[in-house]
């Protein structure tokens, strides 16, 4: 930490922390306001698993604006995920050497990236494999319901990419100095656990098929964390 952040008093701390909110905030509602002009596009393309929007019906007479409102959320969210990670970060920063604020910053990128990657596992591997599970366990016709099948879908892409952020997390950490290498590397069985737990949380399903398909990339992603928070050590080091 600098000599400046430690003499700033709780009180700009929380200040700073309520702009930081704020500003993420209003590019989160600019992000809505973009991809509003894109939930066509966003439903065509999330509903191609099951043959289009078409395959899906509406009960409720609220319910084609609540999945609406719902796509519209969550391209915001992807629209904004570069400005409010950046917001985060030089929150961050703010209490770190430049040396360790200039790492933190080149974190950005990969945030995005983790996410984006994280979605298109969801989508591409998690998606078609649960959806597969839950038509096939009973010999029986499905009618699927737009409310439920777009909920169902934003769910599993929105958490799994949230959870490949690891890496990144892991990294900032180390920067800060509450995580190390050699603590990642010896609680890797207890990693393990957590990884079968949020896995069982995450999935949609029970089977342990589908945990297996989740649980295996997010373990790769634990090692990448190791090495990612060992290349965060190694500047504080070199200072030494």
């Amino acid at each position: 930490m600098t000599d400046e952040a430690e003499k700033l008093p709780i009180s700009s701390h929380l200040e700073e922390l309520r702009q930081t909110l704020l500003w993420s905030l209003v590019g989160l509602i600019a992000g809505v306001v973009a991809a509003v002009f894109f939930v066509n596009p966003i439903l065509g393309f999330l509903t191609q698993p099951i043959g289009g929007l078409q395959n899906l019906q509406a009960i409720e007479v609220t319910e084609t604006m609540s999945v609406y409102m719902r796509v519209a959320l969550l391209g915001g969210m992807i629209i904004a995920l570069p400005w409010i990670v950046f917001q985060l970060l030089r929150f961050v920063g703010k209490g770190l050497k430049p040396t360790e604020r200039k790492g933190i910053y080149l974190a950005l990128p990969f945030a995005v990236l983790l996410f984006l990657a994280g979605v298109a596992f969801a989508f591409y591997v998690m998606l078609p494999a649960s959806l597969g599970f839950f038509q096939e366990i009973l010999d029986v016709t499905t009618s699927i319901r737009l409310k439920s099948y777009i909920s169902f879908t934003t769910n599993i892409m929105f958490w799994i990419g949230v959870s490949f952020q690891l890496p990144l997390v892991f990294f900032v950490l180390t920067k800060i100095g509450i995580v190390t290498p050699k603590l990642l590397v010896k609680g890797w069985r207890v990693a393990i656990v957590a990884i079968a737990v949020l896995a069982a949380v995450i999935t949609p399903t029970g089977d342990p098929i589908n945990m297996l398909i989740f649980m295996l990339p997010l373990f790769v992603l634990y090692l990448l964390s190791i090495l990612l928070s060992a290349l965060a050590k190694k500047p504080a080091k070199v200072e030494e």
